[in-house]
């Protein structure tokens, strides 16, 4: 059978591309071909998904990255990262180093903060009265203001680290992309530099004062929370938020029963499906999937959106509902690989929706919700604008 090529197709930004459907009747495996050529596996079971994420057998590194299979352009995940004799070794101590500026103490103390933040980009928002871009609003500046506080980063700063990580997350322009890592590593190296003179209580001063970090290692670890820390962010507050507006049911249900943002926001999480393909990881060994033998070094994908709609998992999985018990879905991963800012953002979700909605109850979609466009260019997705009024 001829592999299915990626980008899969996806006429609607809140609806699975049509594909899947099809896929899914063929069962949980499927050979693709990705956007640059290569051949891979692509997982999209709920089952299969879940149980790779957390399998030492399949890892981000290769033996000879040079020549792997890759998804794209991307310098971040367009091909294999890390070191193959050690890559469990060094995720192992990644997470050790980082773990603790996430914990639940932290994060609570930080809330507050999250939602001074929110409240004053909702004040400027009311100021600047309707008709309205919301990504430019609020989806994209909150998360960036949080990660800058949190990280120690200047947040004057903000609009030059905004164009590297755009930049590394290119996926069609591997020059543009690798150009943007250099820069952003550089500037995070200048961050660590200033952090050892001038220390303050944020994660890059924490890390530079921990015994057996350098400032190489000090930089990576800051620069790619800022990455990671807003990128995902920046979309899922996006698309949640379009999901309620574009659902007025459920925008209305959450007006009136505010307790349901915390079921809400796992909806808001589980019901995207990004057409792009999945989370690649390299086989390090002879594997059976599903019944489908893999073999050593060929490219895996895990399509964490696919198996978020799996319907032996979620009932009509592509209805959004806002009372749903979706916190199964794996858009955070699973097992050892599981996001270490999971819980940074649940609390921006959370705070976004408590207060948007109450604030602005008539708020809608100033186009229609099928003429909104998706950013195909960048690995994070996520919509160009969402125009709304009130």
């Amino acid at each position: 059978m001829t592999p299915v090529q990626l980008p899969f197709e996806q006429p609607h930004p809140l609806r699975p591309a049509p594909v899947l459907h099809e896929l899914r009747t063929r069962g949980p495996v499927h050979r693709v071909r990705t956007a640059v050529g290569d051949e891979a596996w692509l997982v999209t079971g709920y089952e299969e998904v879940r149980r790779l994420l957390d399998d030492d057998r399949l890892g981000r590194s290769h033996p000879a990255p040079h020549t792997a299979a890759r998804t794209g352009e991307s310098a971040l995940f367009g091909g294999p990262l890390g070191d193959y004799g050690t890559e469990h070794a060094d995720h192992a101590r990644m997470r050790a180093l980082l773990r603790p500026h996430f914990s639940p103490k932290r994060m609570r103390a930080l809330r507050p903060r999250v939602e001074a933040l929110t409240t004053a980009l909702l004040d400027d928002l009311a100021w600047q009265g309707p008709p309205a871009d919301l990504n430019r609003a609020l989806a994209l500046p909150l998360p960036i203001a949080v990660i800058c506080e949190l990280l120690g980063v200047p947040h004057a700063d903000r609009d030059r680290f905004r164009v590297w990580t755009q930049a590394a997350a290119d996926v069609r322009d591997r020059a543009r992309s690798e150009q943007g890592l250099a820069d952003l590593f550089s500037y995070g190296r200048e961050l660590v530099a200033r952090k050892r003179r001038e220390p303050g209580d944020d994660v890059i001063s924490h890390l530079c004062a921990t015994d057996g970090v350098g400032d190489d290692e000090a930089a990576m670890l800051g620069m790619s929370l800022l990455f990671a820390g807003h990128e995902t962010t920046v979309v899922a507050i996006g698309l949640g938020a379009l999901l309620l507006l574009a659902h007025p049911d459920q925008w209305r249900a959450l007006l009136a029963d505010p307790g349901l943002v915390d079921t809400a926001v796992e909806e808001v999480l589980r019901a995207p499906a990004n057409a792009g393909g999945g989370i690649p990881r390299y086989a390090h060994t002879d594997l059976d999937i599903a019944g489908t033998p893999v073999r050593p070094d060929e490219l895996v994908l895990l399509d964490t959106g696919a198996a978020n709609h799996d319907p032996a998992v979620f009932t009509d999985p592509d209805r959004f509902e806002a009372t749903r018990q979706a916190a199964g879905h794996l858009t955070f991963g699973h097992g050892s690989r599981y996001c270490i800012g999971a819980p940074l953002a649940r609390i921006e979700l959370r705070t976004v929706f408590a207060q948007l909605i109450p604030r602005f109850p008539a708020m809608r979609p100033a186009v229609e919700v099928a003429e909104l466009t998706l950013n195909r260019d960048v690995l994070t997705g996520g919509l160009t604008e969402l125009p709304v009024t009130w």
